[in-house]
């Protein structure tokens, strides 16, 4: 028991908004199961849950954990990282923040595209290259093209609970696929505004030619 409880706590803090389908479908296990665990975790005040739109039909129930729940992890990393951008908040002016991300995702950026030569890449071959880091990142990210544009899908974000109290730090990603492709990406969808998933979307005819 003890070790699921754990595992739907990690999979929330990477996974954040679940149902109760999802969470039995990634733990293996039934979904009274999991509602048996959820409502323990809930009375320890360690997940908590509301309604969500999506698309047609009734709204569905989707949890995600508390701040007690976040400090399960030993890592503390969450709680760490809040108190530092809150500290630099503090102390530095609000314009600085956002070139301080900014700067941030370019300088990762530039080091991928050199070390990949990515000037060289088809535009696929970027978006699977950007799809791979984000990965490692830990994002559930996917791309397709619809029409005359290419779609990024960003299924779970890392930054999710960081991003709600510091929304700047959304910038990351944002830039470093724009860095990538060269061409700015726009955000249509995102997380943080309560859609289900992020989503930046690349009109094809933007995209410089191939160089070579």
């Amino acid at each position: 028991m003890i070790g699921t409880r754990s595992k739907v706590l990690r999979i929330l803090l990477t996974h954040p908004r679940c149902t109760i389908n999802e969470l039995a479908d990634i733990v293996g296990i039934s979904p009274i199961s999991i509602r048996h665990h959820i409502a323990s975790l809930q009375a320890e005040n360690l997940v908590e849950s509301e309604e969500e739109r999506h698309g047609v039909g009734r709204p569905r129930q989707v949890f995600f954990l508390t701040e007690a729940g976040i400090e399960q992890f030993p890592t503390r990393y969450v709680s760490l990282t809040l108190r530092l951008l809150q500290h630099l908040k503090d102390t530095m002016p609000e314009p600085m923040i956002g070139q301080f991300f900014t700067q941030m995702a370019e300088e990762l950026a530039k080091e991928i595209a050199e070390d990949a030569k990515a000037n060289h890449l088809t535009t696929p071959e970027r978006l699977d290259l950007i799809q791979g880091l984000l990965r490692r990142e830990g994002f559930t990210i996917e791309w397709e093209q619809i029409d005359d544009a290419f779609h990024i899908h960003e299924a779970s974000c890392p930054y999710y609970y960081i991003g709600q109290n510091h929304p700047e730090i959304c910038r990351v990603d944002q830039v470093l696929i724009s860095t990538v492709l060269n061409v700015s990406a726009e955000k249509t969808q995102c997380i943080l505004n309560g859609d289900n998933i992020c989503t930046y979307v690349i009109p094809t005819t933007s995209i410089p030619e191939l160089q070579v």
